[in-house]
């Protein structure tokens, strides 16, 4: 295996990737494999390609990119073979913004050969949604977005269990603060926060987009850190 796979319940796993500590999600249904966004590279992309080979005996046929950030989609070249879903902004940062996606992505450290192949294989999305369900035959997974925060158009996936998983892009981090950019909502966010916790229930484990997997409490806690900077 390329990288370290956490197993969240059944057929549902996630990986930090070395590079700017990205979580990537795994859904492993009867009849797909969802993967839920894919890095910055296409390095990135095969070597995760190869472990989901490995996990699941299967490819990657459906894949959900959480926001347009450069380290969430640049690698969605490397999954060339599915189905892809995400908000308009993320179309617009594979197309018309791509240059300015690939620049920001350099400016964090990324190898510019690397980048530039990425840019050559993207493509936009095969879906655009703000919200949807992703059939994998033993399971629907939703996709669904609760409101602004991170971005305008953050959207998070949730996967129903006996304990359900909801991964949650940069709507809620772990291993640092709340990245609070120019694109971020910090006023829209704390309810954002609430009806991700109304999305998952107070059970659920809520997968970050970048540190360790958390429960309600944190979200809540994480919550009430940006109302209390409004």
């Amino acid at each position: 295996m390329n990288y370290d796979w956490e197993t969240l319940t059944r057929g549902v796993y996630r990986c930090r990737l070395p590079f700017l500590d990205v979580t990537v999600g795994l859904v492993h249904g009867r009849t797909g494999v969802l993967l839920i966004d894919c890095g910055t590279t296409l390095s990135e992309a095969e070597r995760l390609a190869a472990d989901v080979g490995e996990l699941t005996a299967a490819e990657v046929s459906r894949l959900v990119m959480t926001h347009h950030h450069f380290d969430h989609i640049l690698g969605c070249g490397g999954f060339r073979g599915s189905v892809s879903y995400a908000a308009p902004p993320v179309a617009r940062a594979l197309g018309a913004g791509l240059r300015e996606t690939c620049s920001e992505a350099v400016a964090y450290g990324a190898d510019p050969e690397e980048v530039d192949r990425a840019a050559e294989a993207v493509r936009p999305p095969n879906h655009q949604v703000w919200h949807g369900a992703v059939d994998l035959g033993d399971r629907t997974v939703r996709i669904a977005h609760p409101g602004r925060g991170h971005t305008d158009h953050d959207l998070v996936v949730i996967v129903p269990d006996d304990q359900a998983v909801v991964f949650c892009g940069d709507l809620i981090e772990e291993s640092a603060d709340p990245a609070i950019g120019p694109d971020a909502d910090p006023a829209a966010w704390p309810a954002s926060l609430g009806r991700v916790i109304e999305l998952g229930g107070e059970g659920a484990r809520y997968v970050p987009g970048h540190g360790a997997v958390v429960g309600a409490n944190f979200v809540r806690a994480q919550r009430d850190w940006l109302a209390a900077r409004i």
